[in-house]
């Protein structure tokens, strides 16, 4: 694999057909994700940023997502959960508005850096159900590379976890909103396929 390094991001991001404003824009988000990402790693042992590099990618060749600040945001989803204290950093160079959409997509227990208690899955399930079309997109490609990169994790009780809340909850958002766009009705035939696969080839 290429080293992950800014030019590496920028053209996961495909930032080259870019504007020259939101190239500029591209390579600060880049520097951040570099700089927020940097000495975390998945359950698996990978990098961090491995992961919302390929949810970017999924987005770009799977889904025909074109847009910068889709594929921003897609970059970013998980900045906030992995470091909530870079919260400044991002609005001092990506602005409030952009990091608001941020801290819409994480986790209320992430973002005030506590253990999960009693009431925050419900919580955090409204709060998915209410993001707007685009960060919902994004948050479901996020279940989608999660989904495919499932097998890697060592935690046993993280998988059945993770199924168990894809096939009771984040199924039936994505068939609730793929009336909402093409993009979206895409990530459900996607996403449905999937998760019947991999529950096919996991059964005895």
């Amino acid at each position: 694999m290429d080293p992950i390094d800014l030019d590496h991001v920028l053209t996961v991001l495909g930032a080259a057909a870019w504007s020259l404003n939101e190239q500029s824009r591209a390579r600060v988000a880049a520097g951040l994700a570099l700089t927020v990402y940097d000495g975390h790693t998945r359950d698996q042992g990978t990098p961090y940023l491995e992961h919302p590099l390929a949810v970017v990618r999924l987005l770009r060749t799977e889904i025909g997502v074109r847009r910068p600040e889709t594929l921003l945001l897609a970059l970013l989803h998980d900045a906030l959960e992995v470091s909530p204290e870079s919260e400044a950093l991002l609005v001092h160079h990506l602005g409030g508005p952009f990091t608001a959409r941020l801290r819409a997509m994480t986790a209320d227990h992430r973002l005030e850096q506590r253990t999960k208690s009693v009431g925050d899955e419900t919580r955090w399930r409204a709060k998915q159900a209410a993001l707007p079309p685009e960060e919902l997109l994004v948050r479901l490609a996020d279940r989608l590379h999660n989904l495919r990169d499932l097998a890697a994790s060592p935690n046993l009780d993280r998988r059945r976890r993770f199924l168990q809340t894809l096939g009771d909850f984040h199924l039936f958002l994505a068939d609730a909103a793929r009336d909402l766009g093409p993009h979206l009705e895409t990530m459900h035939a996607r996403l449905h396929a999937e998760y019947v696969h991999h529950i096919q080839e996991v059964r005895p």
